[in-house]
């Protein structure tokens, strides 16, 4: 992963993603985050619950509220979640740094205790949620703007969001679910010219599936 977000210069223009746009903040998240593979439970579930809120939104809404949500979800510890009751809710629903809506941070919560679920018949969310990774012939030969525009959803977002849904997850249908694989490594979906490409292929090439 790079130390920091690459920086343009007159001579040597750097290639991002078309979404990556110039605010600072989510140029870092693109360079730095995005598609690089997760094994981590906590960013695992904390990822699946921003994608809930982000539903109707920008990301980058999201993005900017994002170190408030890990404060008040207790960097997103899956058994502390799981633990808050009606009072956080009504608590949660009076702080102006995150996105209030009951519907979604009442889903937070149940999601936490879905993935105590998984992790019991699973070993960990992250074992679970990697047994829905593509196989590469189901993948597009390139990755181009016009491409990534026809895969909002995919076979495989579409297995992972029916299941989680069979488990009693919210929030999760097949786009967010997508755009849950596209962030967490399990695709690779930087663009052919996007420099973070190849960085992100060797990190997936070199990543320990977990099991």
């Amino acid at each position: 992963m790079p130390s920091k977000p690459v920086t343009d210069t007159p001579s040597a223009p750097v290639e991002r993603c078309f979404w990556a746009g110039s605010e600072p903040i989510y140029v870092e998240y693109h360079d730095r985050e995005w598609g690089r593979p997760v094994t981590a439970d906590n960013r695992l579930f904390e990822k699946i619950c921003l994608e809930g809120f982000q539903s109707g939104l920008s990301w980058l809404t999201v993005l900017k509220k994002r170190q408030r949500f890990r404060e008040v979800f207790l960097d997103f510890d899956i058994d502390k979640v799981a633990q808050m009751g009606e009072a956080d809710i009504e608590r949660l629903l009076g702080d102006a740094g995150i996105i209030r809506h009951r519907g979604k941070i009442t889903s937070t919560i149940n999601n936490a205790r879905r993935v105590q679920q998984v992790q019991q018949e699973f070993g960990s969310f992250a074992a679970y949620i990697w047994r829905f990774e593509p196989h590469p012939t189901a993948r597009p030969d390139h990755l181009t703007h016009e491409t990534l525009k026809t895969m909002a959803e995919t076979e495989a977002s579409r297995a992972l969001s029916k299941d989680l849904r069979k488990r009693g997850f919210s929030f999760v249908g097949p786009t967010t679910c997508y755009a849950f694989m596209q962030a967490m490594g399990l695709v690779n979906d930087h663009l052919d010219t996007c420099f973070c490409r190849a960085e992100v292929e060797a990190e997936r090439l070199a990543l320990q599936r977990p099991a």
